[in-house]
């Protein structure tokens, strides 16, 4: 039996692509369309499809919380979120509301398939390529505390520890000390290795040069 899929989008083009990737897949049948919140109520209603791919943003409701009560009304409907947003805060936010999937607009079409499958057969189980790397960048954020974070953007503007103290409002022996924390939690010797392990754990976007 095919995966009837519906696709939730409010731009025309991106609907258009899903619509025939859908099509195109043998063990997949193209269930319709929606461009906003209403429209997806009513259309899942009727179609009953099997999974929708759900857009975070549309123009009458956040996308989360249309994927929240798609999941209330409908607990074995597969709800696959589809973003542009790369953020692991989006990221948690599709696995607390119920979706079944996250995936980047970004990603591989073979990712986007592969994450309606999934949620056609397993539509209570979250999945996203970046979920392990998202909980390991909360469990190095929350290992900080709002000093040390504060403390670790104002060293990866390339400050020094004078230039940190006085604009932190604290004693230069006091930023020292927040440096020297910072420094042993994230496992590093110096300034450089700090940043480079703040980089790879999504603490910082990016370093002065």
């Amino acid at each position: 039996m095919a995966i009837t899929v519906a696709v939730i989008e409010e731009h025309t083009l991106t609907r258009y692509g899903l619509a025939r990737l859908i099509e195109e897949q043998p063990d997949m049948a193209f269930a319709g369309e929606a461009c906003s919140g209403a429209e997806a109520l009513r259309l899942v209603a009727t179609q009953r499809p099997t999974v929708v791919t759900l857009a975070v943003s549309l123009p009458d409701i956040d996308g989360m919380r249309l994927a929240r009560g798609l999941r209330d009304r409908y607990p074995d409907l597969g709800i696959v979120v589809l973003t542009s947003r790369d953020e692991d805060d989006v990221l948690f936010r599709a696995m607390e509301t119920g979706a079944s999937a996250f995936v980047p607009k970004t990603a591989p079409t073979a990712e986007v398939l592969g994450a309606v499958r999934h949620a056609a057969v397993a539509a209570s189980s979250f999945t996203a390529t970046g979920l392990i790397g998202a909980f390991a960048r909360r469990q190095a954020r929350s290992m900080l505390s709002p000093r040390e974070r504060e403390t670790l953007q104002l060293l990866s503007r390339g400050l020094s520890v004078p230039a940190i103290a006085e604009l932190m409002h604290v004693t230069q022996s006091t930023a020292k000390t927040y440096v020297t924390r910072l420094y042993d939690k994230l496992g590093a010797s110096n300034r450089a290795q700090a940043l480079m392990t703040a980089v790879q754990h999504g603490l910082i976007r990016t370093m002065a040069s």
